[in-house]
């Protein structure tokens, strides 16, 4: 570096590469200023300039300046390589990899250089390319700990692990009996840990056991060691001696749900499906009574029993693990139970066992069978658990007035305002939901938890303005607005994204969905540090599934919905394009003068509101950007606050076809991500792809009505489309001519013929009804009247049994979805008048369909209606109850309902 420099200008230039290492750039600057005074046209100088300049934010002069430096010295490494570390800086990897290997060509063996291009190529995943760029800087420095980790994991990485063990056993071979000393024992005992999980992955399970026991002692993390070896022992069919294992992992941890799924293997009574005989659940049954003898504070060897038992001994079981989580007042205790609902008949059991406690502790103050007396929060605690029973049922009013007997038992615990909130939120009356979260919170300012759940009750209610000025009331101090980006809180995002869909507000839809985009693709870039970090500090295994995580992180919750929002934004801004400025002209000449007065001054007043909302938050932000030592924090302005230029763009299916793509590769198994794959296709009029979905959802699940409405639409459009002309054309119709034999909805059948088997197969499903009747007018637009009798002919048939409520089985967003459905496909204006009377009268808490006690009919003049159904005990109650506690003004409108 600086080789062609006197030796003066030679040690400056030494100084401005320090000066960047230390981060003191204004000093750097300084000197390759000295520098450039006498030598304005040297390279390598221009180029650490530039480097220097982009550090400070100057990004535009530092590109200009090591390009200029480039130019001036094509043959010098430091310039490629200063241009790789540009191209870095901005995440242009690809870019920065071509730098280095020009970099490399001209000075092949400099470590810097191929030390970086080893973490560019694992980030990038070339791992071909890694393995090779590792192999290098080992044979450059053998007597480098990291070069031969760094080596091995490469070959891990790249599918070739007994590379991987061969390597690391050279490595040990050049170590002294001794090593390690004591500061570095942690370090290489996790390096011998992971060399026998490399052993065990390869399928080397003896030699794995073999390595284990004889490096025993040199590896300090004990209990990993007693997890690795039972996972060997299990393997080796050493079972035995895995059991014994197991138990003393148990008594170290009796609350490990891994160390008691290992155990049941060690005595053959483990089932992936959960599936028993009835002897090996009597044997399971022995195996943990003998194991709740052992360990009795332990809370997994009571509750795992209730996942395989059955009957008597399942009711028996449950009472036993209920009665003391009542008496001590938990309220996640619901949680806890929860998956037993997806088992058949356990749901029933639990309801009646809950209500013989409730009656026996409300008569005589005691549990059944027991002389001694329960504290009075007992009941409370017991009514709260049957509230949350009954809300997963559907039966919504018992829920309710079993919440609100709770409530006037003890007005102070905010978990019962919450549950009761969230009842309200199923049972479909968003807004009541809404003000009764925030009754909560103001219950408890401090709750973190609370503030959350109040803001999404907010979103789900479409109050995206105060659920925004509620969520920052936990935000550090500065540019509050932009710190829930900041803070990557995407549960915040997605909700405030769908809220504004939802509303229609496709831009600032986008902006959100776009924003839970940009945090995947941070997460994506912080793994950018631990490739060196992990190979220095050894932890190896911790590494490696990193990696893992890092490569199926598109395929998580968060993302998928976050793309599939901004898809359906872009199909729907398809579907109906904002109005250019050229538009909206033409618009207004043609309006008479008074309506174009009328319309200017409907602009002026949106564009005043708009800036006071600006002004405002602007001084919130000066207000509050002062840290303590006086300086002011400057955030970037965001240039587009209301995402009106993300709807600016020319095709919006190509952009929506960007995030399909990333879903097809990362969620091939979500139905959802096919669905939008047929509607973007087939709007893009690209027949084999769109058909290439339809299979895709018949694979997942045939027998979804989703799956039905786009198997028969895509073969009408088909039907419909002309003659084949071009080779194109003919070619595409012969390949789906061969392909419809192969689907068994339509062998030997016309398209209507399948959707009256579809009904047939489906007759008493709502959803499946709705999607024959909208295939059906689709078919036969003639036959409108008889796709809504289909429709109207549905019966909620309901699931009862013995001395138990019945429990409805519509759920009221497909009844929603039914409604918008007659409404709109089916454009009958009556029929959804006829359906929302009706389902006003199965969901009376629903404000959609202006149920007869929902916030909507509240704010009519007959807001007075619920006091004379059959609940009005529970509303006097509710009406005491919105009295009894601390007021924020937002429950007066509620305190008619029962809530």
């Amino acid at each position: 570096m600086g080789a062609s420099l006197p030796p003066k200008e030679a040690n400056l230039f030494k100084l401005i590469v320090k000066s960047y290492e230390t981060k003191q750039y204004k000093k750097g600057l300084k000197a390759a200023d000295a520098i450039l005074k006498k030598f304005p046209d040297h390279g390598e100088t221009l180029s650490m300039k530039g480097l220097t300049l982009n550090c400070m934010d100057r990004k535009s002069e530092a590109y200009e300046l090591v390009r200029l430096g480039l130019k001036n010295d094509l043959k010098s490494h430091v310039c490629w390589h200063v241009y790789g570390l540009l191209y870095r800086s901005d995440r242009e990897y690809r870019e920065a990899i071509k730098c280095y290997r020009n970099a490399l060509k001209i000075d092949p063996d400099n470590i810097e250089i191929l030390r970086d291009l080893s973490l560019l190529q694992a980030q990038m995943r070339d791992l071909a390319g890694f393995v090779e760029t590792r192999q290098q800087l080992l044979t450059l420095k053998p007597n480098h700990r990291m070069n031969w980790i760094g080596f091995a994991v490469a070959h891990h990485l790249n599918s070739n692990g007994a590379k991987a063990i061969e390597i690391l056993e050279a490595y040990e071979g050049t170590l002294e009996d001794d090593y390690p000393p004591e500061n570095e024992r942690c370090e290489h005992g996790e390096m011998l840990l992971y060399k026998i999980s490399l052993l065990e992955e390869c399928g080397f399970i003896q030699r794995a056991y073999e390595e284990l026991l004889k490096k025993e002692f040199k590896i300090v993390d004990k209990l990993a060691v007693k997890e690795q070896l039972v996972s060997l022992f299990v393997k080796l069919d050493c079972l035995e001696e895995g059991d014994k294992l197991y138990r003393a992992l148990l008594s170290m941890n009796p609350d490990n749900y891994r160390y008691y799924e290992g155990l049941q293997k060690c005595v053959g009574l483990f089932s992936e499906n959960g599936l028993y005989s009835p002897d090996e659940i009597d044997r399971l049954d022995a195996l943990y009574k003998s194991l709740g003898q052992e360990y009795r504070w332990s809370s997994a060897v009571k509750r795992i029993p209730l996942d395989f038992l059955q009957g008597e001994k399942f009711r028996e079981a449950a009472d036993n693990y209920i009665r003391p989580l009542l008496t001590k007042g938990v309220p996640s205790l619901f949680s806890d139970l929860s998956p037993l609902y997806d088992h058949p008949n356990k749901a029933d059991i639990l309801e009646q066992l809950i209500l013989e406690l409730e009656h026996s502790v409300r008569t005589t103050g005691g549990y059944p069978g027991r002389e001694e007396k329960e504290p009075p929060s007992t009941l409370m605690w017991t009514l709260f658990l049957l509230a949350q029973h009954y809300d997963r049922r559907g039966q919504y009013d018992i829920a309710l007035t079993k919440i609100d007997e709770a409530i006037e038992h003890t007005p102070t615990v905010i978990d019962l305002y919450s549950v009761k909130a969230r009842i309200l939120k199923h049972a479909g009356d968003l807004e009541a939901a809404a003000a009764l979260a925030d009754e909560a919170r103001c219950m408890d300012l401090a709750d973190r938890y609370i503030n959350s759940e109040c803001v999404k009750r907010m979103l789900q209610a479409d109050q995206v303005a105060l659920a925004e000025k509620t969520a920052v009331l936990f935000t550090k101090d500065g540019d509050q607005h932009n710190n829930l980006h900041d803070m990557q809180c995407m549960w915040y995002e997605l909700a405030s994204g769908e809220s504004y869909f939802r509303q229609g507000d496709l831009g600032r839809a986008l902006k959100k969905f776009l924003a839970v985009e940009k945090h995947y693709a941070d997460i994506t870039e912080d793994q950018f540090d631990f490739h060196s970090y992990c190979l220095r500090k050894m932890t190896l295994r911790a590494y490696v599934e990193m990696l893992k995580f890092q490569d199926r992180l598109h395929s998580h919750a968060y993302f998928r919905k976050a793309a599939s929002g901004a898809i359906r934004c872009y199909i729907k801004l398809y579907d109906s394009p904002s109005k250019s400025a050229a538009e909206e002209e033409d618009e207004m000449s043609r309006l008479l003068p008074s309506q174009k007065k009328k319309m200017r001054q409907k602009q002026r007043k949106a564009e005043a509101r708009a800036k006071k909302e600006a002004e405002g938050k602007n001084e919130e932000t000066s207000a509050s950007g002062v840290s303590k030592s006086g300086k002011r924090h400057v955030k970037p302005v965001d240039p587009d606050p209301h995402g009106e230029k993300l709807l600016q763009v020319e095709d919006p299916l190509s952009e929506a076809t960007k995030y399909l793509k990333l879903l097809q590769k990362n969620s091939p198994d979500s139905l959802e991500t096919h669905l939008l794959s047929f509607e973007v296709n087939m709007r893009k009029q690209k027949i084999l792809l769109a058909f290439q979905a339809v299979k895709q959802l018949l694979r997942l699940d045939a027998e979804n009505p989703d799956s039905h409405r786009c198997l028969i639409r895509f073969f009408h459009k088909v039907s419909s489309m002309d003659a084949p002309v071009t080779d194109t054309e003919k070619l595409i119709w012969s390949v789906l001519e061969a392909e419809r034999p192969s689907f068994s909805q339509l062998h030997g059948k016309s398209l209507t013929e399948a959707n009256i088997s579809f009904l047939e197969k489906h007759k008493d499903s709502l959803t499946h009804r709705a999607a024959v009747a909208e295939m059906l007018s689709v078919l036969e637009p003639e036959k409108k009247a008889e796709a809504i009798k289909l429709i109207e002919d549905s019966n909620d048939n309901l699931v009862s049994t013995e001395a138990l409520a019945p429990a409805r089985k519509w759920k009221l967003k497909d009844c929603i979805a039914v409604h918008k459905l007659l409404g709109t496909a089916l454009v009958d204006c009556n029929a959804a008048s006829r359906w929302k009377v009706r389902c006003a009268e199965y969901f009376p808490y629903s404000a959609y369909f202006e149920g007869r006690c929902s916030s909507a009919i509240s704010k009519s003049s007959e807001h007075q209606i619920c006091k004379n159904s059959e609940n009005g005990g529970a509303n006097h109650t509710a009406d005491q109850n919105a009295g009894s506690i601390a007021s924020n003004g937002k429950l007066e409108a509620f305190k008619n309902l029962a809530i």
